[in-house]
């Protein structure tokens, strides 16, 4: 056989394929055992920045660092005089570039990075990586970078989920990326401020090293764990700190301890705003804090996963974390008792001993542990058969007296046999193959513990866990006992990996080990290439304990089923406070560690796990009396309080320092009033398990806007009310204490402190510790006892400590021991609040009624300024006075001996003597002398504004023969003539007196105080009631009774018993002038009164006093504006509403007191009060105008956007601005001309500058938009060819003097210029009123022949110019004359100048003031004369009904009426604008708490001049003005004269763009607006609806003023402030949707910060609710012709409601005649159904079906959206479905489908 020879060229390629062959081969190995790809080394020169020390990230956190070897990494090599900062840190070469960049859809970000040329750190870096950013929550942002090519280790959390792709709302945050070197910032979306920064160092990303810095904003670091910090905030001068479970002493170095917590809470500032950072891995790491300030984390395995949570406290972002990671569980009630514990009591005998003997002293003691001592050589599932030999009976022994029993479990388990036969517990897990093995996945891994020679249970494995609940079990049923501590499970082991030593691997020994205890991975611990199920040790070792924690919750849950027990653990990470309770370990008995335990508490509040303590007098070594003294005050106030010590030392339980020492008298001091505190400590826990609260608080959390609580942490709270301030240093007993800015109370001695905000010095003598309640609380207690079995039998009480006369508190309460109350609603809930003396005890959730009949006995009040003069108890309809005593120096109220039985709702109220003053001399100028002129009590008093001169008790009228008959009561009432009249001469008092009290209806009660001799002045405003009164009185929902002396009239709500109304209190005075009345109210809680500006909502009830008087007034604080409404609106205690209307039109007042009571003043007529029922505020309302008559259903068009200005040069200008209008493509209806358009000011008669108005407004009606015009009342008398003055004479409708002074006409001056003069309007005021101004008379439109002319005049104008709608001003009635020309009123002056005057504006003037003097006559249309003084308050009422007849009959169409001045009953025929108001940002509160009054007054068409009146408006706050103003009902931007233009097109594009898409939203929605109308004009609901209307068991509603709704369904969050970019917004409860994302918010029942840049609304519409909508257009003519469109937002039960009314939006009375559309919208499993409940819209009019949009439609894809008409013809549509937002968009246009005749839409999944 010939030998083939190769050529050169066959040999090469040969070679050539060799080396690629190994090359494959050595590729193959790599991708089968998973090695990652790594980077060749490079040699690079550093690019070293120049910056501050400050923020040098280390380049060489190892040891042994160099210049050649700093070089040889790359980095940059500048060594300093000292060793913390580092010498060696990185150049810019490091870190990754992005190279791509993705956005799937709007809440993630997905990157590829790439790493750029730089040497290695360590090795195997990671050449290309996955960056993944979730935008989770509003408040959370997840990233994480992994390796894309290769699976890496992730830790399995049990309770954090996957992501949900919907995110909730507008986020409070931003993401940045920069590109190379790779880095990311989070920002805060409102300010912009930078939270965390990478940027600050590089990325490294290798598979054993893995590293990520990070600029912070701020020092404040609280968190990390679990080390021993010696302090609360963290040191950020260069500290590492490793974070790797280990069993070791936590004695105050930086070493690593028990739990592995790598979190952590930064305070930004003074403001609160908080973020956490959490980092999810369970390798082993080290944190490095410095002073940039900066972090890094360096960690040895897995990924980088971060969360970041933000929140605007601390505590907010506690609740974060813990809404993250699980909620704290509730521990069992008993479990919150005093424990005793210590390794090696020797035998049970000892045990027993320890027992007795404190059992003998009487302290109070729950539980009794022992520690692995109890077992047989410390085996687990077993016990010592001599020396605790009688151990299966001990748990009873201790039960007997009420008293826990729990023993511990390691889980490292003996491989040795048991004395008297083998170890089936070993056994068992051995043939479950139960045990961590070594790195060959099968032989176990043996080291030693406690027992010796151990195997270690593998809690990841699922056999493992059931071997683990079935040796629970089985042990359970031979060792009674109530739970469970486990003990070394770091996992611990005093082998050095095991007893075969560690393999030298990477594992065993990483390139990098972070700077842990002992620097070897696994010392005391097992071989990091140890196997578990979960992963390699490596990676899992740090979730040992977590794993053991979850497999004993199942074990605990096969063994207790439905009753609760507890379990303790040593070894711990986030999650486990969902199972588990926690100590602070190993201590010693000194005074280092008594300080330290309080931040180890703190940091576990952050971390989730509120059931925490320390061993209370050390655990290792001997303490001194002294030491443990301490140890155990403060110890009482840990939430886990055990006193524990080790083998060998002394016993150190409070009995073995003797039964009489201090120690003992101590100890049992605190215990009880620990246990005293218990019910307020369980209420803690609660919040924490519902809300996330922490229990253990820092100081900062609660006050964090002091800078000196930010490192306070010798002292803590509970929860937010008690203050412990304990002494933790030998020796002394004066300590400096942090008293933080809130009122204080020292709990023992019940006395207020007089500091706050400032560092005191404590005087704590051997036997005490600080202990303070904060004022504002109420705090449950019970009556303590030896242990909770037996102080939960005992009677319950109340703490309250007053701050401002408030305060609040809460009690949850179950019956302590059963598993998963709260889910299935087995508990009570209380809420306790006070305000004013007056305590309301309301049951909020009552699904548990307790077996012991437990009744609320004490209460202690603390901070009652002054004695009471009563207690009175109220319980449903029973009202009882209970005795008290109280303490002057201490100011302290004891009531005791009460009999409150749990579970029903209660008020108890004390009076205070001061607030029990009625203001006997409201003038302005009382002294002694003139107080006891008038025979009142003169008393000063050091509260401010509290009345010193005051009326006696007896100071009033008397009532005889009083006798209620079926419909009501009628009788006289007589005066108590003893004392002096009411010392107003020109007022004489009338002593008899008629009552009449009607029962109207069931809701409708009415009572009326006239005089019966004399018939007296009574308003003519017709009202609707009942033609038969309501004589059942089962039906009614009051009760009345009367008091006869001194009388007063009680009105009690049947349901509840609460009084609502009560006038029997001193200083009810009736004289012919002055009329004056006091009630006490239910609650603080009263709404309405007006026309006057308030600064809130809810009137504030600290003596303010508000006057009514119609008055040319722009608004202004506690100056009486156009109108009069003496009409409100008071809330209940128990969520119940009423409504009260005094019908009197004389100028009056009101003030009120924090007794709480209102007082009436009137200067005329008679009492006439009207009550409404509810039980809603939104039936009050309903109740209200169906009494004064519904409010007006406007025109459609009317709805739409509306400019106006005082000062149109002429009509071109006019013109211009609407063409400009049209050309921004601004949805606008209407235009109006301000008087300018009159010559000179005449009415009906138009100026020669706007001849061609007529002709524009007619060809802009042709184009869909329409025209109001203004009418002022004034007619000028000055004119010689001025037929509307000369008609109105020759009929004589101008209001006189009576016959008796004059018949002349009473002359004022207001607009009308006199002719031929050309105005000077550079002169003041008043010299142009008095030459330029002509006379003008005022109609008295009262009358009938008014109503005539007025309509003639009417009509004539509309012959010459077309309108649509008339504005009426000046109706106070206006005039720039104090009551007549000459200002010299006619008739007696006491009618101007009454003998009491209210606080009106300019009071000293006279009533007669810018108005008509009071003697003026008019006549009412039955001819009936009255003074003006006494029908004043209604001149605008009587011409509003003339004018909107007017429109509807000149016009033909329904129109609108606008006009200032209104009264009850007003709004049946106008709508009203807020007046002459100011561009002044208050003004924009100011405006929604007007609108929400106005609501309440039946005026639901209402708004205020967007952008204000007076003054030139800025740029932001007239942008912001117009978002707001898009929500008024009544949408109209108008200015004055010589201020620049505001409307929307003057000012820049931009402007006008925002101004477009927020009026495009308002025009889209009018349908839903529009229906509101309706149903406000058929059944009174309101449009502009104030929060608590819908949420009225929600007192967090009953106080907000800043938000607002439209109907139930559309919830408005404007920005109101300069410089807004995030306002804080409640969210109430239930489900809500971003209008603009159409995304669920996931956030109910809690106040929110939201975005709002600067062309932002927040808007959301509410889960449960379908909103009509039309595609907006540039007017309502066309925005009507567009299809209707649906949105359904589904509620969390996928259903909706809702409805449409529609006409042809102009007709007269098209709901009286039957002229209209109604549908019924409802949805439900997936259909939506349009069923029509009224159809009589003409066929011009008809709607055809557009688009739906279903919000909440699911994450399921929809396949098929069926649209069924009533035919039965089904029809499929198009439509998409985005799982993202989870919107469902059907369009039906297409089908042409008509709305009236009623549809069916279903919309299928493929499932």
């Amino acid at each position: 056989m010939v030998k083939k020879k190769f050529s050169g060229l066959e040999v090469s390629l040969i070679v050539m394929l060799l080396l690629v062959m190994t090359v494959a081969v050595a590729l193959i190995v790599l991708m089968v055992t998973g090695e990652p790809a790594v980077i060749k080394e490079e040699t690079i020169v550093p690019e070293c920045p120049n910056i501050p020390l400050a923020e040098r990230v280390n380049c060489f956190p190892d040891a042994g660092a160099s210049k050649s070897a700093c070089q040889m990494r790359g980095c940059c090599w500048s060594p300093l005089d000292e060793r913390n900062v580092p010498w060696c840190f990185f150049s810019t070469n490091h870190g990754y570039s992005l190279v791509s960049e993705e956005r799937p859809n709007s809440h993630s970000l997905s990157a590829r990075l790439k790493r750029m040329a730089a040497p290695s750190l360590f090795g195997s870096d990671i050449e290309e990586l996955s960056f993944l950013a979730e935008m989770q929550t509003v408040n959370r942002l997840r990233f994480k970078i992994s390796d894309p090519l290769s699976k890496r280790f992730e830790v399995p959390h049990e309770h954090v989920r996957d992501h949900v792709t919907q995110v909730p709302g507008s986020l409070n945050y931003e993401i940045e990326l920069t590109h190379k070197p790779f880095s990311l910032k989070v920002r805060r979306a409102a300010t912009k401020k930078v939270l965390f920064d990478t940027a600050v160092g590089p990325l490294v990303f290798a598979d054993q090293y893995l590293q990520l810095s990070a600029r912070l904003p701020s020092h404040n670091i609280y968190g990390l764990g679990e080390h021993v910090h010696q302090n609360y905030r963290h040191d950020t001068m260069w500290k590492t700190w490793p974070i790797f479970t280990r069993d070791a002493f936590p004695n105050g170095g930086t070493h690593n301890l028990y739990g592995h917590y790598p979190y952590f809470l930064c305070l930004e500032d003074e403001s609160g705003k908080s973020f956490g950072v959490f980092l999810m891995n369970s390798n082993a790491m080290e944190v490095t804090l410095q002073p940039a300030p900066a972090v890094t984390y360096r960690t040895i395995g897995g990924v980088l996963d971060f969360y970041i949570l933000l929140g605007d406290t601390p505590e907010q972002v506690v609740q974060e974390f813990l809404e993250l990671i699980g909620r704290p569980v509730i521990p069992p009630y008993w479990s919150l008792g005093f424990q005793l514990s210590r390794w090696d009591y020797g035998s049970l005998d000892e045990v027993k001993k320890t027992v007795e003997r404190n059992r003998a002293i009487g302290i109070p003691y729950d539980v009794q542990y022992t520690d692995i001592d109890y077992m047989e050589d410390k085996k687990d599932f077993t016990y010592d058969l001599v020396k605790f030999r009688d151990l299966p009976s001990f748990a009873e022994y201790l039960h007997s007296k009420g008293q826990k029993y729990i023993l511990i479990l390691d889980p490292a388990v003996a491989t040795s046999p048991r004395i008297n036969g083998p170890y089936e517990s070993y056994d068992r897990g051995t043939k479950k193959e139960a045990w961590v093995t070594e790195a060959d996945g099968k032989t176990p891994i043996v080291g030693e513990v406690w027992p010796g020679e151990t195997v270690f249970p593998d809690y990841t494995n699922k056999d493992c866990i059931e071997w683990w609940a079935d040796e629970y079990e089985r042990f359970s049923k031979e060792i009674k006992h109530d739970a469970l501590w486990i003990d070394m499970n770091e996992v611990a082991n005093f082998k050095k990996g095991s007893i075969k030593g560690c393999a030298d691997n990477k594992l065993n020994y990483p390139p990098f080990t972070p700077n842990i205890l002992d620097g070897v991975m696994y010392s005391k611990t097992l071989c990091m290439d140890s196997k578990q199920a979960w992963g390699d040790h490596y990676d899992v070792h740090s979730l040992y304990g977590y794993s053991m924690v979850l497999a004993t919750d199942v074990a605990l849950k096969r063994v207790f089923g439905t009753k609760r027990t507890l379990m303790l653990t040593r070894s711990s990470f986030p999650g486990v406070g969902k199972y588990s309770g926690h100590w602070l370990g190993d201590n010693a008995a000194n005074w280092n560690d008594i300080k330290w335990a309080i931040p180890g508490m703190l940091d576990f509040g952050l971390f989730g796990v509120p059931y925490i303590g320390a061993d209370i007098c050390g655990f290792f070594d001997n303490s001194t009396e002294e030491l443990c003294r301490r140890w155990m005050q403060v110890g009482a106030f840990y939430p886990f309080s055990r006193n524990h010590n080790a083998q060998h030392y002394m016993p150190q339980d409070p009995a073995a320092f003797g039964e009489n020492s201090l120690l003992v008298n101590s100890s049992r001091h605190y215990l009880n009033i620990r246990y005293t505190l218990l019910p307020y400590l369980y209420t803690l826990f609660y919040k924490a398990h519902t809300a996330g609260d922490t229990v253990v608080r820092p100081v900062m959390h609660e006050f964090y806007s002091d800078r000196r609580t930010w490192t306070v942490d010798r002292q803590f709270l509970w929860g937010k009310s008690l203050l412990i301030t304990p002494v933790l240093d030998p020796g002394v007993d004066r300590i400096r204490a942090y008293i933080p800015d809130a009122v204080w109370y020292d709990y023992e001695t019940e006395v207020r402190m007089e500091a706050r905000k400032q560092e005191v010095e404590m005087f704590l003598p051997a036997d005490k510790l600080g202990l303070h309640i904060r004022g504002g609380a109420v705090l449950p207690i019970q009556k303590p006892a030896v242990t909770t079995v037996y102080s939960r039998l005992n009677p319950l009480g109340l703490i309250i400590a007053l701050d401002n006369n408030n305060a609040a508190g809460e009690l949850f309460w179950d019956d302590g021991d059963s598993l998963e109350t709260v889910g299935s609603g087995n508990y009570m809930h209380y809420q306790f609040s006070v305000l004013n003396g007056i305590l309301t005890m309301q049951v909020m959730h009552s699904g548990y009624s307790d077996p012991n009949n437990l009744r609320f006995e004490n209460i202690t009040v603390l901070g009652v300024i002054r004695e009471p003069l009563t207690v009175h108890v109220t319980d449903g309809n029973n009202i009882t006075t209970h005795p008290f005593t109280y303490d002057t120096y201490r100011q302290v109220l004891y009531l005791r001996g009460l009999e409150l039985i749990l579970g029903q709702n209660y008020t108890v109220s004390w009076s205070q003597p001061e607030f029990e003053r009625f203001d006997c001399y409201p003038e302005p100028d009382v002294d002694e002398a003139k107080c006891r002129a008038r025979e009142c009590i003169w008393e000063p008093s050091n509260i401010e504004h509290v009345p010193w001169c005051y009326f006696p008790e007896d100071y009033g009228y008397t009532a005889t023969t009083v006798e209620e008959q079926p419909s009501g009561w009628s009788f006289d009432i007589t005066r108590n003539t003893k004392l002096r009249s009411s010392a107003r001469p020109e007022s004489p008092d009338i002593n008899t007196l008629r009552v009449e009290i009607k029962y109207h209806s069931a809701d409708l009660l009415q009572f009326k105080i006239f005089d019966p001799t004399n018939k007296r002045y009574e308003v003519p405003v017709p009202l609707t009631v009942p033609p038969n009164p309501e004589t059942d009185e089962t039906k009614r929902q009051y009760r009345v009774q009367i008091q006869a002396n001194p009388f007063g009239i009680q009105v009690y709500r049947n349901s509840t018993g609460t009084l609502i109304w009560d006038s029997a209190l001193p200083g009810f005075t009736f004289s012919d002038l002055f009329i004056q009345v006091s009630t006490r109210l239910s609650s603080e809680y009263v709404y309405g009164f007006g026309e006057t500006e308030h600064p809130t909502y809810k009137h504030n009830l600290g003596y303010h006093t508000w006057g009514m008087f119609s008055k040319d007034q722009p608004p202004g604080y506690k100056k009486n504006c156009y109108g009069v409404h003496p009409f409100y609106m008071g809330l209940e205690m128990t969520a119940h509403a009423h409504g009260v209307l005094l019908l009197n039109s004389n100028a009056m007042d009101v003030t009120f007191q924090p007794t709480p009571a209102l007082t009436y003043r009137t200067l005329g007529g008679i009492l006439d009060f009207y009550i409404v029922m509810g039980p809603t505020p939104e039936l009050v309302v309903q109740e209200y105008t169906n009494l004064i008559g519904r409010p007006v259903l406007p025109a459609y068009w009317s709805l739409g956007f509306q400019l106006c200005r005082y000062g149109y040069a002429n009509d071109t200008e006019i013109a211009e601005l609407y063409s400009d209008m049209r050309a921004a493509g601004i949805p606008y209806d209407v235009q109006y001309a301000d008087i300018d358009y009159m010559e000179r000011q005449l009415d009906f008669v138009l100026d020669r500058q706007f001849l061609g108005l007529p002709a524009l407004v007619d060809t802009m009606r042709t184009e869909g938009m329409r025209f109001i015009f203004i009418l002022d009342p004034a007619i000028s008398g000055n004119e010689t060819d001025y037929p509307a003055f000369e008609r109105g004479k020759a009929k004589d409708v101008f209001i006189k003097w009576p016959k008796e002074l004059s018949n002349d006409i009473v002359w004022g001056k207001v607009w009308p210029d006199l002719p031929d003069v050309k105005v000077n309007e550079s002169l003041d005021w008043d010299t142009q009123v008095k030459i330029y101004r002509a006379y003008t008379a005022f109609p008295d439109f009262f009358m009938n022949k008014t109503a005539t002319w007025w309509h003639r005049e009417i009509a004539d104008m509309y012959k010459n110019i077309t309108f649509d709608g008339l504005w009426i001003d000046m109706n106070e009635p206006a005039s720039f004359v104090h009551g007549t020309v000459g200002e010299k009123c006619l008739g007696p002056a006491v009618y101007d100048n009454p003998p009491y005057m209210p606080p009106l504006e300019s009071r000293e003037r006279g009533l007669n003031h810018k108005t008509l003097c009071m003697n003026s006559q008019q006549h009412l249309s039955d001819g009936t004369p009255v003074k003006h003084y006494d029908v004043h308050n209604l001149y605008g009422w009587s011409q509003i009904k003339p004018t909107y007849d007017a429109v509807l009959s000149v016009t033909g169409k329904r129109g609108v009426v606008v006009t200032r001045s209104s009264y009850p009953s007003s709004g049946k025929w106008s709508g009203h604008w807020l007046g002459d108001n100011y561009s002044s940002w208050d003004q924009l509160l100011k405006s929604i708490i007007g609108m929400m009054e106005f609501s309440l007054f039946g005026i639901s068409y209402t708004g205020a001049d967007i952008c204000g009146f007076f003054n030139p408006a800025e740029y932001e706050m007239c942008l912001r003005w117009m978002q707001l103003g898009a929500f008024y009902p009544y949408s109209r931007n108008h200015n004055s004269k010589f201020n620049p233009r505001q409307d929307p097109v003057s000012w820049n594009a931009s402007f006008a763009e925002a101004s477009r898409d927020v009026l495009n939203i308002r025009y889209s929605l009018l349908p839903y607006l529009y229906t509101l109308m309706f149903h406000a004009h058929n059944a009174g609901s309101t449009v502009i609806r104030p929060l608590l209307h819908e949420f009225v068991n929600d007192k967090n509603t009953w106080d907000i003023d800043r938000q607002f709704l439209w109907g139930p369904a559309l919830l408005i969050t404007p920005a109101l402030d300069e410089g807004a970019r995030e306002v804080k917004g409640y969210i109430p409860d239930d489900r809500w949707y971003d209008f603009h994302t159409a995304r669920a918010i996931g956030l109910r029942g809690q106040l929110v910060t939201l975005p709002t840049p600067l062309n932002h609304i927040n808007l959301h519409v509410r889960g449960g609710y379908i909103l009509p909508w039309q595609k907006p257009e540039n007017n309502t003519r066309y925005s009507r012709k567009n299809p209707l469109g649906l949105i359904v937002s589904l509620s969390d039960s996928g259903t909706a409601k809702g409805s449409l009314f529609w006409d042809d939006g102009e007709g007269i009375d098209t709901v009286g005649e039957g002229q209209y559309l109604l549908t019924l919208f409802t949805a439900a499993s997936n259909t939506l159904t349009c069923h029509v409940s009224k159809n009589g819209l003409p066929e011009a009019e008809r709607l055809t079906l557009g688009v739906v949009r279903v919000w909440g439609a699911g994450n399921v894809l929809i396949t098929d959206i069926i649209l069924r008409e009533n035919s039965g013809t089904e029809k499929k549509i198009t439509g998409s479905h985005n799982l993202d937002t989870q919107e469902l968009i059907a369009d039906a246009t297409a089908l042409s489908v008509r709305v009236d005749q009623g549809f069916t839409l279903i919309w299928k999944t493929s499932i």
